[in-house]
């Protein structure tokens, strides 16, 4: 286990390893031909995870989940509804035989949400990276927001969060670690 403090996550740019080598690396190739970005979630299983904004914790969670959401232009209630449930029934947590088969519902685990437009950073060209793809803020806090609360009918615990567009302060104790990106 180990404890980690960051500010920014790049996306992965075309091209990477995995593609080279020819394998499967789970995006759906359906939505890069209709020129979509999916709905971004990097999901840690945690022993613990906070979020502070000047100092001050907005956030804070026990054992769960941390997820780090982005949104892109093209995103909507859909992919925010699909990404929650699929968030709440995801199979990460260990059962009596160490196996990956419990999800944070089953084992009564938290949730802590915390907004990353950081997501659609595209770094492939020059050394700055792009965010054309994110979504703008106003409609990224309507998405956020509606993440949130679909996020929160969907568990037993109350989903906490940090600050819409604040800077932030991210730690966590990451489990096992398993860390896992999903998009839609």
């Amino acid at each position: 286990m180990g404890v980690g403090r960051f500010a920014v996550l790049v996306g992965r740019p075309r091209g990477s390893v995995g593609e080279d080598a020819g394998l499967s690396v789970g995006v759906d190739r359906s939505l890069a031909l209709v020129g979509r970005s999916p709905m971004r979630v990097v999901v840690q299983r945690v022993s613990r995870a906070s979020v502070a904004v000047a100092g001050e914790t907005v956030g804070e969670i026990g054992p769960g989940l941390l997820a780090l959401a982005g949104f892109a232009r093209s995103d909507n209630e859909a992919e925010v509804r699909w990404m929650a449930d699929k968030l709440a029934g995801l199979r990460v947590f260990s059962d009596d035989r160490g196996r990956m088969n419990r999800s944070v519902v089953d084992v009564g685990g938290e949730v802590l949400v915390v907004s990353q437009f950081t997501l659609y950073g595209d770094a492939a060209k020059g050394r700055r990276p792009s965010f054309a793809k994110a979504a703008s803020p106003e409609a990224a806090v309507r998405l956020y927001e509606s993440f949130v609360a679909v996020l929160g009918r969907c568990l037993p615990n109350p989903v906490r969060t940090g600050r819409f567009g604040a800077a932030m302060e991210v730690e966590l104790v990451a489990d096992g670690p398993v860390t896992l990106l999903l998009e839609r």
